[in-house]
C-alpha cells in the first residue's frame, strides 16, 4: 500500500514570505515628510491589532472600549490625508509620528508577520537599533500597546519582560476576513454568487494565485474574476482552507471535489489532506454499506489518475482488490481498464488460489472419505 504524504503546516512562513517578497502592499510607512520606509498589507495588520483596525476603518470608534486602543493610534498614526482620493489600487500612506518606533518598524512588522512569537528576539533586535534603554522600554511598550498584549508596563530588569506567552493565533484571526468584504480587494464570480476575497492572502498561500496576480495575466488587473466549472460550496472550502489553514469536508464527493481544486491551484498539502480524508472514510465503512452505497470507488479512481493524485489511485486499487467480492458485482467494475484489471486480479482477496483451495477443502469435507468411522 502507498504512503501517504503528511505536510507541516506553512501558514507563518506563507505570511512571513509575502512580506518579505513585498506583493500587494497596500498600505506604505511614511517618515513625516513622505519618505517611505516599509510596506505592509491592511488585512493582515487589522487582524492583528485593534489599532490598525482603527486606522484604516475596519472598526469604528464606537466599538472600541479600551481608550488606550484610540490613544495609541492617534499617538503614532496619522493618515496621509491624500491617501483617501487615491486609485483603488494603490497603497494608502501612513505618516508614523514616533521616530523611534518608525526606525524599528522594519522588525516590528517581521515580529508581527511571525505570529508574535519571539518576544525576545524582537527585543534584542530593538536594543541594537536604539542603544538606549529608555527608548528601547518605550518602543517595546508601544508594540505591547499596538498588539493589545497584556502586562503593558515592565522593566528592563524583569526577565520576564515582554515574554510573549500567548503568540498570535494567525491563522484565527486572519481567518476573520474570510468570505468577509472588509478590505476585500478581489471579488470571485463562483456560479450566481459573488465571494470577497484579499489578494494579499491568496498570494501568500497559494503559487499559482501569486503568478495570477502578480504576473501578466487579465486577472492581475480584474476586480470580478469568475470561476468556471466548479461549484460554490468546493471554491468555499477551497478558500477557507486558504484563510484558516483548515478544511471539513462534508463527505467523500466533496473532499474529491476539494482536492480537485487544490491540485489545479497547486495546493499539495491540501491535495494530500484530501486524500487522507478520502481514504479514512472508505476504511471507515463496512462491507455491508461498501455494497449497498451509490459511491462510486471506480468513478474516485478514475478522478485521482487524471488529477495525478497518484497515492490516492494507488490505494484505490488495493482497496478495490481487497474487496474484490463486493466490487466485482457492481456495473462499474466493467469501467477499470485492462492494466487497472489486470492489476486487481492479481491483487484480489479473496485470491483465486484462497478459493481453489477452500472449494477442495469443502468437497473433501462432504466425501464419504471424510465420514468418521467408528470401530
Amino acid at each position: 500500500m502507498p504512503v501517504l504524504k503528511h505536510e507541516p503546516s506553512r501558514y507563518i512562513s506563507d505570511i512571513q514570505d509575502l512580506l518579505v517578497r513585498c506583493q500587494c502592499v497596500d498600505v506604505i510607512f511614511c517618515t513625516a515628510e513622505l519618505r517611505p520606509v516599509c510596506g505592509a498589507h491592511r488585512v493582515v495588520l487589522c487582524s492583528v491589532s485593534p489599532v490598525f483596525a482603527l486606522l484604516f476603518a475596519t472598526t469604528s470608534r464606537r466599538n472600541i472600549s479600551d481608550p488606550c486602543i484610540y490613544r495609541t493610534a492617534h499617538f503614532l498614526f496619522s493618515m496621509y490625508e491624500e491617501s483617501a482620493g487615491s486609485a483603488h489600487n494603490s497603497p494608502v500612506r501612513v505618516i508614523v509620528k514616533d521616530c523611534d518606533f518608525l526606525m524599528c518598524l522594519p522588525n516590528i512588522l517581521n515580529f508581527i508577520y511571525s505570529g508574535a512569537s519571539k518576544w525576545e528576539l524582537l527585543e534584542q533586535q530593538i536594543k541594537e537599533k536604539l542603544k538606549n534603554g529608555e527608548k528601547v522600554e518605550h518602543v517595546c511598550h508601544l508594540v505591547q500597546c499596538v498588539l493589545k498584549k497584556p502586562s503593558l508596563v515592565r522593566t528592563l530588569t524583569d526577565e520576564s519582560f515582554l515574554h510573549c506567552k500567548n503568540p498570535l493565533q494567525m491563522c484565527e484571526s486572519l481567518g476573520q476576513f474570510f468570505n468577509n468584504p472588509l478590505l476585500a480587494d478581489v471579488i470571485f464570480q463562483v456560479q450566481d454568487s459573488k465571494i470577497p476575497a484579499h489578494r494579499a492572502v491568496l498570494v501568500a498561500r497559494c503559487d499559482v494565485m501569486s503568478a495570477m496576480f502578480s504576473g501578466s495575466y487579465s486577472e492581475a488587473n480584474q476586480v470580478v474574476i469568475p470561476i468556471h466549472d466548479m461549484s460554490k460550496d468546493t471554491f468555499l472550502a477551497f478558500l477557507e482552507y486558504i484563510y484558516k489553514d483548515s478544511y471539513c469536508p462534508a463527505s467523500i464527493l466533496q473532499a474529491m471535489s476539494l482536492m480537485i481544486c487544490s491540485e489545479m491551484y497547486q495546493v499539495s498539502r491540501l491535495q494530500h489532506a484530501c486524500e487522507h480524508f478520502i481514504i479514512t472514510q472508505l476504511q471507515s465503512m463496512p462491507s455491508r454499506e461498501l455494497s449497498s452505497s451509490s459511491l462510486s470507488v471506480v468513478s474516485l479512481l478514475k478522478k485521482a489518475k487524471f488529477y495525478n493524485s497518484e497515492c490516492l489511485y494507488t490505494w484505490l486499487l488495493y482497496f478495490i482488490a481487497a474487496h474484490y467480492l463486493i466490487f466485482s458485482q457492481k456495473l462499474d467494475f466493467q469501467d477499470l481498464s485492462a492494466e487497472e484489471l489486470e492489476f486487481v486480479e492479481k491483487h484480489r482477496w479473496p485470491s483465486n488460489f484462497y478459493l481453489n483451495q477452500l472449494a477442495e477443502y469443502r468437497r473433501y469435507i462432504h466425501s464419504p472419505k471424510h465420514r468418521c468411522v467408528v470401530l
